[in-house]
């Protein structure tokens, strides 16, 4: 599982409509630099999951209808995205040939549903309205560690 772009930007709409005020698309778009085309595919889904609603007319545009407090970041990215595993082998229906072949559990698998489990954890902790508090950064930007 990876922070998309397309949750990127769902991000980025969620932290314009913040503000509880209704926004058009092109005010979004504009504000939080997504392209047209992923702001309508976003908001469809949004919408979809009850967190935002769009009025039409006059005076109409996007605004939110959830608490960000109780939205957290893995709410986000099931919304957005199709597949939130980090391993192919842990979606619903998937046959592993390893496993089939061999006739036993495979070990790769157990571990990585471990770490699936954690990392859903910690992703269900953190809240959207506390992703977008602003204020000094408590972490420390490491550079990524390769295999080599």
């Amino acid at each position: 599982m990876l922070i998309t772009r397309e949750t990127d930007y769902a991000l980025r709409i969620l932290r314009a409509l913040a503000d509880g005020e209704r926004h058009n698309v092109k005010e979004l778009c504009e504000s939080e630099a997504v392209p047209l085309q992923f702001a309508y595919k976003i908001l469809r889904k949004l919408t979809e999951a009850g967190i935002v609603k769009s009025v039409r007319g006059v005076n109409g545009g996007t605004e939110l209808t959830a608490d960000l407090s109780r939205l957290t970041l893995l709410d986000v990215i099931r919304i957005t995205e199709s597949d939130s595993y980090i391993s192919d082998c842990m979606s619903p229906g998937y046959h592993c040939t390893w496993s089939a072949k061999n006739c036993r559990k495979c070990t790769i698998h157990s571990r990585l549903c471990g770490i699936q489990q954690k990392l859903d954890h910690e992703l269900a902790k953190l809240s959207i309205r506390d992703l977008l508090k602003t204020g000094p950064d408590t972490t420390k930007s490491a550079p990524p560690r390769h295999l080599n």
